[in-house]
């Protein structure tokens, strides 16, 4: 378990982590709304591999993955300077949760090793119940490493609350489902087919709603996408390379990770491991023609994840292989990142605000 040192207020800060590897877990730090630095309350290593988290938007409850073959969810709750486990974790029949949302009463993972979703209902007290329904991707793509099957890599509800999208990096797909919230079950209704060994990973609304933006991690490029929440259709419109055209190739292969889109729909940031890089990209005024501007170091090595801050002017990264979470100033202007501190995180995969 782990160690806490008195309550805290304000904003905070939920780091998680691979056990596996060396992390301590889901690490909970306040946030300096000054400087943005972050400083530890508290830390439970209740869950193994609690590789991504979710807060629960009505209620101080934290949701993580346990990312295992097993694959397990496990609420926390956060009204205290640490994590507390709320009863125990749940199965969520699939194997490998890579990552999961709250939404309509239920929590939904992304399950990528049996390339699937799963929807679990919520009890008043934030605690995940039995399984109620598995919704099975199928196929597969042209890259024999990495997409010999469905790979369900991230699952998301629409800005209108009436869909729920699964990013599919095996398949090259987005499947769009509606989950009905009295009884959990997942229907299929759409499914958005992209470039075949394109490898889509995450996905980021605009603040319109009108264009997604799916971040490929097999090849390091955007793919922007019209969406309409009416008819619950996403189609692809053309993909862009993440970073700028004179980027030096370097000798690793780049594996883009996590996606955040500004709140004013100006910019949209992209973590790229390989490059250990922050893709920064300036977007038009109706957001449909993203462009590479730049790309700063991430301060660390491997960023697997990334958020921003309420106010949407610093940005905060997971680097999992240095074992840090780094945190930035966002110039107004610009949209270019300057680095302010980090905070030691071993094996750290998600960070989480709010």
């Amino acid at each position: 378990m782990g160690g806490t040192d008195g309550k805290t207020a304000g904003l905070r800060a939920y780091i998680g982590s691979f056990t596996s590897a060396g992390g301590r877990g889901i690490t909970a730090a306040t946030v300096d709304e000054a400087t943005g630095a972050l400083t530890p309350t508290g830390w439970t290593d209740a869950v193994a591999d609690p590789s991504y988290l979710a807060l629960d938007p009505s209620r101080p409850v934290l949701h993580a993955v346990s990312e295992t073959e097993e694959g397990a969810v496990a609420a926390f709750s956060v009204d205290g300077p640490g994590p507390r486990p709320l009863g125990e974790p749940v199965a969520v029949r699939g194997s490998g949760p890579t990552h999961l949302c709250v939404t309509a009463g239920h929590v939904l993972t992304a399950n990528y090793g049996s390339g699937s979703v799963t929807a679990l209902p919520l009890a008043p007290d934030g605690t995940p119940g039995p399984a109620r329904d598995v919704l099975r991707h199928e196929g597969g793509g042209p890259d024999p490493d990495r997409q010999s099957g469905p790979h369900a890599h991230q699952v998301l509800p629409d800005p209108s609350g009436r869909w729920v999208l699964a990013v599919d990096l095996g398949t090259d797909s987005v499947t769009v489902a509606a989950l009905d919230p009295s009884g959990g079950t997942l229907r299929l209704h759409s499914q958005a087919r992209l470039r075949p060994g394109s490898g889509p990973r995450h996905l980021a609304f605009h603040p319109s709603g009108t264009y997604a933006y799916i971040l490929n991690e097999l090849t390091p490029t955007l793919t922007v996408c019209r969406w309409d929440a009416e008819k619950g259709a996403l189609t692809p419109l053309h993909e862009v390379p993440v970073l700028p055209e004179d980027t030096p190739a370097g000798t690793v292969r780049w594996y883009p990770s996590g996606i955040v889109v500004a709140p004013d729909g100006r910019f949209l940031w992209a973590a790229v491991r390989g490059h250990d890089g922050i893709a920064v990209l300036a977007l038009d005024p109706a957001g449909e023609r993203p462009a590479p501007v730049a790309a700063v170091g991430c301060g660390g090595r491997w960023p697997r994840d990334l958020a921003l801050d309420p106010s949407g002017r610093r940005l905060y990264v997971a680097n999992e292989r240095s074992g840090d979470v780094t945190w930035f100033d966002l110039d107004p202007e610009t949209g270019l990142p300057r680095r302010k501190g980090a905070l030691e995180a071993p094996a750290a995969s998600c960070v989480v605000l709010g």
